[in-house]
């Protein structure tokens, strides 16, 4: 039976996991080539040698790279496989972790035939399962079990000459004898297909597999194609008042969207429409001005804060506005990808109308897995952080986070969308 899953951020990124059953061996028609299966820990020195199995990749002009790994350490290239001609400069086709994106480059003697990046980042040091393949002159990228990212360009192993030399963790070359790009990390599998795997051979291959719709969210991230986001809610939001004049959750997310992830996504909108004061119901009486009028491709949602304090609005009627909610999403023209957001804690000392709110919480936590919605858990964040009382330094009355409680959400809700980067002045930014 097929589990469902949920996408939470408790602090650091919990994606979420193994949704996909697994075949119970592997498709006759998805038979490795090379298929490399030692578990090893790397530690920007070691690597393992493959160039005794050159020969079975070098003349490939389509396929499939399929490499299991985790790292424990950030830095601009580490080597997942490589294949490269040790006797000249530049002459290698490579993946790579680059700064927590997936890179794939193709290099003949100096030439870059092409060089593809991920803005999704997958260096938080869990297990990932990450995917290329190339045929048809297309280029398409996986992260667990998902298509995260495709490009109308494509280079294999035979577009690049004299590769002899094949390496897990490292990449040689004539100015290099002794290896470059050297990993930092473990890497469990490296497997090399004479076919382009499609999405369920790719999931059976998978240590897990993302909810769709975080596959989804991740390749408009990874797009050059315009995409607006429409994120709603009440005043958390609005970021009404007691944001003090800095920036709101949502205006970090779009900061870090539209201008750290560099253009074409500057011409990305991301649209607050949230309401102080408002609940479910409303939101779903003003769906078409709130949401569908800007026709968006990722809508979020983060209600509950006012709904458990007004009268007719109990957990049940909660629970079906959300799946409505859902279900207009997801029928708008795109489609467009709900993504639902718990709001945070509040100290129910000074606001015992909102003592039930955690059960909201619940509410929406059933609706996201029951509904394959992908979840960012505000809530769970913070009480495993601060425990049940949210801490004062992050509200601004008790109920509203202030501009540093604005600042912890953003983090999580950025980190929650695999584009977390502690170089970037957002995720670096400290109040």
């Amino acid at each position: 039976m097929r589990r469902r899953s949920v996408l939470v951020a408790t602090g650091a990124l919990l994606s979420s996991t193994a949704a996909m059953g697994r075949a119970a061996a592997t498709p006759r028609s998805a038979t490795p080539v090379l298929d490399h299966r030692t578990e090893t820990a790397y530690d920007g020195k070691t690597f393992t040698d493959l160039s005794a199995q050159a020969g079975s990749v070098r003349s490939l002009d389509s396929g499939t790279v399929l490499v299991t790994f985790r790292t424990t350490s950030r830095t601009q290239a580490m080597t997942l496989l490589s294949a490269s001609d040790p006797t000249h400069t530049a002459t290698n086709i490579t993946l790579c972790v680059s700064a927590g994106a997936l890179q794939f480059s193709a290099r003949d003697k100096g030439v870059l035939l092409r060089n593809h990046l991920t803005r999704t980042m997958y260096d938080d040091g869990r297990w990932h399962t990450a995917a290329v393949t190339v045929s048809g002159g297309r280029t398409t990228f996986y992260a667990d079990g998902r298509p995260v990212h495709s490009v109308t360009a494509g280079a294999f192993f035979s577009q690049v000459s004299g590769l002899t030399s094949l390496n897990v963790a490292r990449n040689v070359d004539s100015d290099h004898p002794g290896g470059e790009w050297f990993f930092t990390g473990g890497i469990r599998r490296v497997a090399v297909y004479d076919r382009a795997l499609t999405e369920r051979q790719v999931a059976e291959q998978s240590v897990r597999v993302d909810l769709a719709d975080s596959g989804r969210i991740s390749a408009i991230l990874n797009s050059d194609t315009p995409a607006t986001w429409v994120v709603t809610g009440d005043s958390i939001t609005h970021g009404a008042l007691w944001t003090n004049g800095w920036r709101s959750y949502v205006e970090h997310f779009q900061e870090r969207v539209r201008w750290e992830l560099g253009k074409p996504k500057n011409s990305d909108f991301v649209l607050d429409t949230g309401v102080s004061g408002s609940t479910t119901n409303d939101l779903a009486a003003r769906f078409t001005e709130r949401v569908a009028a800007f026709s968006p491709r990722v809508v979020s949602v983060m209600l509950g804060t006012n709904d458990v304090a007004t009268a007719g609005i109990g957990v049940a009627v909660y629970r079906a506005n959300l799946v409505e909610l859902v279900a207009a999403i997801r029928a708008l023209p795109g489609p467009a990808v709900p993504l639902l957001q718990t709001p945070n804690p509040v100290d129910t000392g000074t606001w015992p109308s909102r003592s039930a709110l955690v059960d909201y919480v619940r509410a929406m936590r059933d609706v996201a897995r029951e509904q394959d919605v992908v979840l960012v858990d505000h809530f769970a964040r913070w009480t495993a952080d601060y425990g049940t009382t949210p801490p004062a330094g992050l509200l601004g009355d008790g109920l509203h986070p202030n501009e540093r409680g604005h600042l912890v959400m953003a983090h999580t809700l950025i980190r929650a969308l695999r584009v977390f980067d502690p170089a970037s002045r957002v995720c670096s930014l400290r109040i």
